[in-house]
């Protein structure tokens, strides 16, 4: 995973949308790989908050000609296997991901990572894996940040008392990705 702090002036970024059983997904690349994948109900909305994400990158959809993305022509590949990771979360992946943020939320995220598929921590248990156990607070931050949906799962972090909370793209969203994940690891 790569793990630059932002985005340089003028960065070319791609984006492909396509649609899932839990509504659009827009997955966007650099020259480094997968930047975002971001789950809403509006394309609109969401192309708008990848620019909002990256205010100094020129944005071009999968079908708009960016010279300098030509070697990008995985997009298409890379937005069917995000896709696939929201059908079937949980089920591994081989993107090569662009994680942008701070020191601190590229730990966090690298956490995440770990816990496995169909399982849950608490933002507390995530604090004290990074060695940090008085900051669940900030952990839940570094996850509403988290720009890369199911390839970095915060979906499977919940509160203390293990309910739901706080979800970026909706409490019924990470509700159904931690139910297909579990149905998935579920002993036959």
């Amino acid at each position: 995973m790569s793990h630059p702090a932002a985005t340089a002036p003028t960065t070319p970024i791609r984006y492909a949308l396509r649609t899932s059983t839990l509504g659009h997904a827009l997955v966007a690349a650099s020259d480094r790989g997968v930047c975002a994948i971001l789950l809403g109900d509006d394309p609109g909305q969401l192309a708008h908050d990848l620019q909002a994400r990256h205010p100094a990158a020129r944005l071009a959809s999968g079908d708009d000609p960016l010279d300098v993305l030509d070697a990008l022509d995985a997009l298409d590949g890379w937005a069917d296997q995000a896709v696939a990771l929201v059908e079937q979360p949980g089920s591994g992946h081989g993107l090569p991901l662009d994680a942008r943020g701070t020191a601190f939320q590229l730990r966090v995220w690298d956490a995440l990572c770990q816990i496995p598929p169909g399982a849950t921590a608490t933002y507390a248990d995530v604090a004290l894996r990074i060695g940090r156990p008085s900051a669940a607070r900030a952990v839940a931050t570094a996850c509403a940040a988290n720009a890369l949906a199911v390839a970095i799962p915060c979906h499977r972090v919940v509160r203390a008392d293990r309910t739901l909370s706080g979800y970026r793209w909706g409490i019924g969203r990470k509700a159904e990705l931690l139910a297909r994940e579990r149905a998935i690891t579920a002993p036959a």
